[in-house]
């Protein structure tokens, strides 16, 4: 019985291993093919007479690039997929251009932010069968990116059609030392919402621009899902455009909703530089948003130091975020009227939709206005705008069709005669007040429309309907004159949207004149003679600067509104007649 016992066992331990035997040689055969060395290829592909007449390498640009479109995505080491070099770039639709990203054992040469040149072994990737494509070359400048690569090789090269040679780059600045542009980004929603910031091509003291959560970002943002230094946006002096470019930031950065960091953003890499357009969306962290403003070149400049500048104060309520109500903008000159320019802040109640309305129709109708030579020639004949303004506020409130919003609406109109002589009128609605100071003289040049002051108090009870003692509010607004609110003044009749027409302000030259416009964010913690004192400092602080001096002084204001803790949101514009302007001609800022 033992006996049979251990046959039975020897049996099955046999049976086990040659099992086993078998498996392993099944592996084998599968995984090596041992019969591809004995059998002749499945597929062959006959070759044509005409292909062995065809040369090597082809002087035909057209063909290479014919033959590049049958490849029109490769890929990189990493597997991100990018578009061929060798293709134009399409018109742009969104905003977006697409960069193309080689691997990282090819060294790149990039114009301004494409790639145009590889340098890498000229035979690797070459198919069998394909003719070798002649490199297409440029005359343009091209520059070797530096980020996240040997400082070796940071050098300026450029190819060009003679000999292609590297030669050094020298860049053309008489060609483009007249070329202007005017960047402005605006912070449109996130925890630092109403933030902005402009700059001028022109100004390399202020350039690269970066972005940021900590100093010396030039656009400070207080989102804890930003980089300390998040990304950058330079002038391509090349080029002549702004790019934009992710500084290995690890949430990363959008264009359009469109990635533009390193696909690793974990490794702290640069992304390769985008250009910026006018009307582009930047989103960094997850929501912060910044809007995009790019004036066109060459653009006249206003010709007076302008600052502007505003912040919804939006952590001055126990940290809850305020909405941006508040839209300042100005326009020099009008369109078609070279020697008239507005400047306006409105302050939105009940949402911001009033005030975006009536700081883009008031202008336009100053504008339509004044095209009428008669008009204009009466108003520098007689300085005197009184009617322009008066006209231009009862056609903007009749085109608008806010029921249920309103807003404050200051304007000043500045005029200059056949003298160079400037004059400034100024017309309001609300409380956004403007003051001019002259000589050391301070002009008041709005007028306080809340229902407790005594102007509208004395206008209400002109009207045969006295305000009832105690009562400072009129259907539940603090304002008796604004803009918009069509359902409260059909409610009530002692509301209105007429004007306070200011006297007319003689700019003398020399006199140290300024104006300053502030929505009441400003007004509600600083008085006008306090705001005097901060200008004449901030100009004896900064007497040895010219540029943007009133850009510096308009954050003086608002940093001083900051620190007093202002409940509103606060917008400035400082106008300093003394100095020359280093900003654009036209400006609208939410």
């Amino acid at each position: 019985m033992a006996m049979l016992q251990s046959i039975v066992v020897f049996t099955l331990l046999l049976l086990m291993l040659i099992l086993i035997i078998i498996i392993i040689i099944i592996i084998v055969v599968f995984a090596f093919k041992p019969w591809r060395f004995f059998s002749y290829p499945s597929r062959c592909r006959a070759i044509k007479v005409g292909e062995l007449e065809r040369p090597l390498v082809s002087n035909d640009v057209d063909l290479a690039q014919d033959q590049s479109n049958d490849l029109t995505r490769n890929y990189d080491l990493d597997g991100e997929c990018h578009l061929n070099a060798a293709l134009l770039r399409p018109p742009r639709t969104q905003g977006l251009v697409h960069k193309q990203r080689l691997s990282s054992a090819s060294r790149r040469l990039a114009l301004g932010d494409s790639v145009v040149g590889d340098v890498s072994d000229p035979l690797d990737g070459i198919l069998v069968g394909q003719t070798l494509k002649r490199r297409v070359v440029t005359e343009h400048l091209v520059e070797l990116q530096t980020h996240g690569r040997p400082e070796n090789q940071s050098q300026n090269l450029r190819f060009g059609t003679e000999n292609d040679r590297p030669q050094e780059s020298v860049p053309n600045t008489d060609a483009i030392s007249d070329q202007r542009s005017c960047l402005s980004l605006q912070v449109v929603s996130g925890p630092s919402c109403g933030l902005h910031c402009s700059v001028l091509s022109t100004s390399t003291a202020r350039l690269p621009l970066t972005l940021g959560r900590v100093p010396p970002s030039y656009l400070l943002l207080k989102d804890y899902e930003v980089s300390g230094k998040h990304a950058m946006i330079t002038w391509n002096l090349n080029k002549l455009r702004w790019e934009l470019v992710d500084m290995g930031s690890l949430n990363g950065t959008l264009l359009n909703s469109c990635p533009i960091h390193h696909p690793d953003p974990g490794s702290r890499l640069w992304g390769d530089p985008v250009e910026l357009a006018s009307g582009d969306t930047i989103t960094v962290g997850t929501t912060s948003n910044i809007y995009v403003h790019i004036s066109s070149h060459n653009e006249r400049l206003v010709p007076f130091g302008v600052g502007m500048t505003s912040d919804p104060m939006s952590l001055r309520r126990g940290g809850k975020k305020l909405p941006m109500e508040d839209v300042c903008y100005y326009h020099w000159p009008l369109p078609g009227i070279n020697q008239f320019g507005v400047f306006g802040i409105c302050d939105g109640h009940g949402g911001v939709g009033a005030a975006k309305s009536a700081s883009k129709i008031l202008p336009e109708m100053v504008a339509t206005i004044l095209t009428d030579s008669v008009k204009r020639e009466r108003v520098v004949s007689e300085q005197d705008a009184s009617d322009v303004l008066k006209d231009a506020f009862s056609q903007t409130e009749a085109s608008m069709n806010n029921y249920y919003e309103g807003c404050t609406a200051t304007l000043l109109l500045v005029w200059a005669d056949a003298d160079e002589n400037f004059f400034a009128q100024c017309a309001n609605v609300g409380d956004s007040a403007c003051f001019i100071n002259m000589d050391g003289k301070q002009i008041k040049m709005t007028e306080d429309h809340k229902v407790t002051s005594c102007s509208e108090r004395l206008r209400i009870e002109g009207i045969g309907e006295p305000l009832k003692d105690g009562e400072t509010r009129l259907c539940g607004l603090n304002l008796a004159r604004m803009l918009g609110d069509k359902f409260v003044k059909q409610q009530d009749s002692r509301f209105s949207s007429e004007p306070y027409i200011s006297q007319v302000v003689h700019l003398k030259k020399s006199s140290g004149a300024f104006a300053l416009l502030a929505s009441d964010g400003l007004w509600d913690v600083v008085s006008f003679k306090k705001a005097i004192q901060l200008v004449v400092q901030a100009r004896e602080r900064h007497s040895t600067e010219t540029e943007n001096l009133a850009e510096k002084i308009a954050e003086v204001m608002l940093n001083e509104a900051r620190t007093q803790r202002t409940k509103d949101n606060t917008s400035i514009i400082f106008i300093d007649f003394d100095s020359i302007s280093t900003v654009s001609s036209c400006k609208v800022r939410p």
